[in-house]
């Protein structure tokens, strides 16, 4: 019995010193990569929706405490003391990485070093191992009993846990949160009828026509899915170019029946073909850089780009002819706080009026252009916020600007049918319960016409995941959730 105590008591101590060196090494690592680059990290924790407002003090404050933790791990006196401050850090670092993979718009990373690398879930497992360790060092190296070590862990798992949830509750009450207006619902103007499961949540809509749904996939950008009106019938292609050698990064699809187009405005080129071969050639090429761009008809497209001459956001419509002739407008986009963030938004185009309609981002408001880029009018959505309430971090030393995560998104995805225009609301209004911004999407509807609000509704997740795009076409709507595609008849003559 002696003997097994021995031996016992020997891999205790050498369980506990071998973890403490490899707390040691990971604190001093993270903590040095961090100070390295400080700029780098403070931004980092600038964009995070939870952090921001404190982001100068925690960039301090964690590698300060990882050092100060790593410093304690090699001097046995006060080795339990540390191993409870590395639990209790492990958890906070854990679970805001729950929170902002499960909770948040934004995704930022806050680590240093060969930890970037890391995917968030590899990142999670990563944390959790040493959750773990540091949990079974604490009851090695505790001179109290297991039931009241394993109380202490509790407590500081709830207090880590805690923390982090309520700095996410208050900034999300901030973000979501608007009494200033009052929403009109209507019940059950939708009904859901079709899923299918994508496997994968990479798509994103290429286009609709002739009783297709098109779906480009961003991880195979010339990987084409058709999936019929009923749902039953799915098939791919792979779209052919004339030119496959070009440094592509930013490919995206279009279909427009009985065209195509495949774009790139990185490098920059157009290219267009018919869907009945699905052949492309190349229609523009180093003409006009562009950031997103939608076809008009088989002739025309309208693009969002950005000013050489100032870096900041413009509208313009390109013409495929003999000769590509492209015309902007540095004047619709009104600038407020910097012209590239506080202009960004959505541009969209309604076929029914032969209209481009484009919904910022970041304020109440949206325009109703002419093909030829002539101001129709401005309208505005209920929401309340009509100057952009942005949190822009800067990396002066990599001229870097991010987007921080204290910023308020008040307009999301948008769609279009005969004269209305449907906003997907990150925005709660007057006496709206909180769940509903976990639980659906709210959506706003417009008549384009006069400009007027008509209702809202709810779109309410499937299989546990929001939408992250909508289109709607001929009564339906359309909506990709997580892995699937998602169709719901409209039946509410409201949608007339």
């Amino acid at each position: 019995m002696t003997f097994v105590k021995s031996i016992l008591k020997f891999l205790k101590k050498h369980f506990v010193s071998g973890v403490s060196y490899l707390f040691v090494l990971l604190f001093v690592y993270a903590a040095v990569s961090k100070i390295l680059d400080f700029e780098t990290f403070t931004v980092q924790l600038a964009q995070s929706p939870l952090l921001s407002a404190y982001a100068s003090v925690i960039a301090w404050a964690v590698p300060g405490l990882e050092i100060l933790i790593a410093v304690l791990l090699t001097i046995p006196k006060y080795r339990t003391l540390a191993f409870n401050a590395a639990f209790t850090l492990m958890m906070m670092f854990t679970a805001y990485i729950y929170i902002i993979l499960n909770f948040s718009d934004f995704i930022p990373c806050s680590c240093g070093g060969v930890l970037e690398k890391l995917s968030w879930t590899q990142h999670l497992i990563f944390n959790i191992f040493f959750i773990i360790l540091a949990g079974v060092a604490v009851f090695f190296t505790a001179q109290r009993n297991n039931k009241k070590t394993l109380l202490m862990l509790t407590t500081l798992a709830i207090f880590g846990v805690g923390t982090v949830t309520i700095l996410f509750a208050f900034s999300e009450k901030k973000m979501h949160r608007n009494n200033a207006f009052q929403r009109r619902y209507i019940p059950h103007p939708i009904e859901k009828i079709h899923s299918f499961d994508l496997k994968y949540s990479s798509y994103y809509f290429a286009g609709i026509g002739n009783g297709k749904v098109y779906l480009g996939n961003s991880t195979a950008p010339l990987l084409l899915t058709l999936i019929d009106s009923n749902f039953k019938d799915t098939t791919t292609t792979m779209i052919q170019l004339d030119q496959m050698d070009l440094p592509y990064r930013a490919v995206k699809l279009h279909v427009l029946p009985p065209e195509f187009y495949v774009t790139d405005g990185t490098v920059p080129i157009i290219l267009q073909g018919k869907i009945s071969d699905w052949k492309a050639t190349t229609e523009m090429q180093d003409d006009y850089y562009f950031n997103h761009i939608i076809p008009i008809n088989s002739k025309t497209l309208a693009l969002q780009s950005t000013s050489s001459a100032n870096r900041e956001n413009i509208l313009g419509v390109i013409t495929l002819d003999d000769s590509i002739k492209g015309i902007f407008s540095n004047q619709l986009l009104e600038k407020q706080i910097d012209g590239r963030f506080d202009t960004d938004g959505r541009l969209i185009y309604n076929a029914n009026l032969d209209k481009l309609i484009f919904t910022y981002y970041y304020r109440n408001e949206y325009m109703v252009i002419n093909p030829d880029l002539k101001l129709e009018h401005r309208g505005r959505t209920i929401d309340t916020i009509s100057v952009a309430q942005l949190n822009i971090a800067e990396n002066s030393a990599k001229g870097q600007r991010k987007l921080g995560g204290n910023t308020v998104l008040v307009n999301r995805n948008t769609a279009t049918t005969k004269e209305l225009l449907l906003v997907d609301s990150p925005r709660l209004g007057k006496l709206e319960p909180e769940n509903m911004i976990d639980q659906a999407n709210i959506i706003d509807v417009y008549r384009l016409t006069d400009q007027s609000y008509q209702f809202s509704f709810y779109l309410y997740k499937h299989e546990n995941n929001k939408a992250r795009e909508i289109l709607i076409s001929n009564g339906m709507l359309y909506a990709l959730q997580g892995n699937y595609l998602v169709a719901y008849k409209i039946v509410d003559r409201h949608f007339e």
